[in-house]
């Protein structure tokens, strides 16, 4: 994988702060989310990069190491630890028939760099190098409610590359799922890395979910409420039509069962749908009107 200046991508230099990171980011992030920048593939790319970035730069961990060894910094831990082992090797005095002339350093220390990052090992070519697994990417995928209604396929670019896949229906906002060997290719023929997509979805301006619930306000009149009659609602299933009670009271509801939120890879199971009636008042009520509501009010 070709190197990332993660500092470049957020526009902050090496001694940035945290609170600097972490402004640059959130600056960087609004201007390239793909919901301000539909169809638009280098936004996308420029968007996933940012997120990569600010993932490793706002760990204090994982920034030291990719300080220390740049796009190797995820093998970081792997190097330290075979480098300790090399150190724990027998040593041999100079003039013994051994490999060492004491220490780990010098032409030693060369051929295992060598070794481990996929170099000419030299006269020591012999030597296997260790293989070690890609990165793993970090991605968004957003979505709106009616999205998630249906299982469908997406497309989304990750490393310059498009990556199509289905959405199963019930999918929920923060939910993560991987796709095993889509991340990072991995080194000296190691395993790649995973991508891990997690799912952004916006709030609906008509229904709100709770699980695999939903609700919704829906507007009846004053002589409705009073007097009985019927309502078609839409659901995101289609138009049902509701039959409603003589004197139903404001913020009554109705549950309709079967007909909420697709539950997660479950075929065929559904959440409710919970409507609550929300009594509109009539205005600009004639003389006659009033005079009306002044009897009722008398008796």
């Amino acid at each position: 994988m070709d190197f990332i200046d993660y500092y470049s991508v957020l526009g902050v230099s090496k001694t940035a702060s945290d609170e600097e990171i972490k402004k640059a980011y959130r600056k960087l992030a609004r201007k390239h989310h793909p919901d301000l920048n539909p169809n638009d593939a280098e936004a996308s790319k420029k968007f996933q990069q940012i997120n990569e970035a600010n993932e490793v730069l706002s760990d204090p961990d994982k920034r030291k190491k990719y300080d220390q060894y740049g796009k190797d910094w995820q093998h970081a831990d792997q190097f330290e630890q075979a480098r300790q082992q090399q150190r724990s090797r027998p040593q041999y005095a100079q003039g013994d028939s051994g490999d060492f002339s004491g220490g780990f350093g010098g032409s030693d220390f060369s051929d295992f760099f060598s070794s481990m990052f996929g170099q000419d090992a030299g006269p020591r070519g012999s030597r296997q190098q260790a293989k070690f697994r890609g990165q793993d990417y970090q991605a968004e995928l957003h979505l709106n409610l009616r999205d998630a209604y249906t299982t469908h396929k997406q497309t989304l670019t990750v490393d310059g590359k498009n990556i199509r896949i289905t959405v199963p229906a019930g999918i929920e906002n923060g939910q993560k799922i991987k796709l095993t060997g889509y991340g990072s290719p991995g080194v000296n023929g190691g395993p790649n890395g995973d991508l891990y997509i997690t799912f952004v979805i916006a709030d609906d301006s008509h229904y709100k979910r709770k699980g695999n619930d939903l609700y919704v306000d829906e507007e009846i009149d004053l002589y409705t409420a009073l007097l009985g009659g019927d309502k078609i609602i839409e659901t995101l299933d289609g138009k049902v039509k509701l039959t409603i009670p003589p004197e139903t009271q404001n913020g009554a509801k109705v549950r309709l069962k079967g007909k909420g939120f697709p539950v997660y890879k479950q075929e065929g199971s559904f959440g409710d749908l919970y409507v609550q009636w929300q009594i509109k008042l009539p205005t600009k009520l004639t003389d006659e009107q009033k005079e009306l509501f002044r009897q009722l009010a008398a008796m």
